[in-house]
């Protein structure tokens, strides 16, 4: 990803779902007016989730997602429509895409009902408006209306006579999508002029010539606060903490060095990670410090699920499959069963877990990081992740959530 992108994970995620062959290809393609998703009479021609980002003037950086039909069929097409159904879990607003020729049938309205369950402002997007009849038209709206949907959220466009293009993009910039969650990484604990120093060790697992997404991230959230931010590797911290004429406002650490951190560090100077600051940007610091604390009540050969949001190779040492379970069965002193997902991939039935550890999340967005903890909280399955459990292994997590007053009342209690 360039240094110049907003990345995914900030970009509204806008799904398109519907039948096969009701033209979700062929609206995207409008849309972005490039030919981004195959279109085919051939019905069933989108077989996995089709992925573009692009800027929707007013809204800014969004990803558009173009998924399988959901009246797809047999064994291959209800893996087709599990994979789309999932997609509706990181979509921030949505677009069904109806064949306004004929008319509504039981998929949509069972898809209209689990978007407004989960929340999810949606169009509706009758296709086809050149070939449907004005009795069709009339018969799809009231339909339509019955099931709950606002009149002002459907729309009759032709991707094929390339009509309502326009008022589709206007309508998708006008979803209450996109607003700030008045949450910072970091600006609102620090104050202009103040110095950051950010602790990023450089190792083999360290991208070539640049710094992994979090720490662009909070760099930038530094310097919007009118902050500075001063970059170090752990071995140069102490030299660096002595040179500095007064103390940093803070010290924001990559996990995996967490201990010498805190050990190099002043106990006056307050102290974080850049994963304890991730969970509090996506709303979940809270449940994440509270799952932690399943790791103490751990049994011989339960079964611990590792979650990683990007699909980044796997190198030797590496942080998910082998350093956090070794530092686990340490720190329990018992044998457990480790099994591991990434990307998009995450079950949905935990109820054979005891544990789930997440990564920091950041190349997931919001509603998806929040949908896993969902799934996880009804379930009523512990879920944590990397940075807490190594803070709360190594005893420094009361300390690293200090600058948050409620959460350190989580531990204390």
């Amino acid at each position: 990803m360039g240094m110049n992108q907003t990345p995914a994970a900030e970009r509204v995620h806008i799904g398109f779902f519907g039948r096969r062959n009701a033209g979700k290809s062929s609206i995207i393609n409008r849309v972005t007016g490039q030919d981004l998703s195959v279109v085919s009479d051939q019905k069933g021609t989108t077989t996995d989730p089709v992925y573009k980002s692009m800027e929707l003037l007013p809204l800014g950086p969004v990803v558009l997602i173009d998924t399988p039909g959901i009246d797809d069929t047999g064994e291959l097409g209800a893996q087709r429509v599990k994979k789309s159904r999932q997609v509706l879990n990181k979509t921030d607003a949505a677009v069904l895409v109806i064949d306004g020729t004929e008319g509504i049938v039981q998929e949509e309205l069972d898809l209209i009902r689990q978007m407004e369950k989960k929340g999810i402002p949606f169009l509706a997007v009758c296709n086809k408006e050149d070939q449907a009849g004005p009795e069709e038209r009339e018969e799809l709206r009231s339909r339509l209306v019955a099931a709950g949907v606002e009149e002002g959220r459907i729309l009759w466009i032709s991707a094929r006579e390339k009509t309502g293009i326009t008022a589709l993009k206007e309508q998708l910039s006008q979803l209450t999508v996109g607003e700030e969650n008045g949450r910072r990484l970091v600006g609102d604990l620090i104050a202009p002029s103040d110095l950051v120093v950010l602790v990023t060790p450089i190792d083999k697992a360290a991208p070539k010539g640049r710094l992994i997404l979090p720490q662009q991230q909070t760099i930038r959230d530094i310097l919007d606060a009118g902050a500075a931010a001063v970059a170090v590797q752990d071995r140069e911290l102490e030299g660096i903490l002595d040179s500095l004429a007064r103390p940093p406002r803070m010290v924001i650490t990559d996990s995996q060095v967490f201990r010498q951190t805190a050990t190099v560090t002043p106990r006056e100077i307050p102290l974080t990670s850049f994963s304890i600051l991730f969970a509090r940007y996506k709303g979940n610091l809270a449940s994440v410090v509270e799952g932690v604390t399943a790791l103490d009540r751990l049994q011989e050969g339960d079964s611990i699920l590792i979650s990683e949001g990007c699909t980044h190779h796997r190198q030797c040492g590496d942080i998910g499959t082998e350093k956090i379970p070794r530092w686990i069965r340490e720190y329990t002193g018992k044998e457990l069963n480790f099994q591991f997902t990434s990307g998009t991939e995450f079950p949905e039935d935990l109820r054979a877990y005891q544990l789930i550890l997440h990564c920091g999340g950041c190349m997931l967005n919001e509603r998806e990081m929040k949908y896993r903890l969902g799934c996880a909280r009804d379930q009523h399955v512990p879920m944590t992740n990397y940075g807490i459990l190594i803070a709360y292994i190594q005893g420094i997590l009361k300390r690293s959530v200090e600058v948050f007053p409620d959460i350190a009342r989580l531990l204390a209690q």
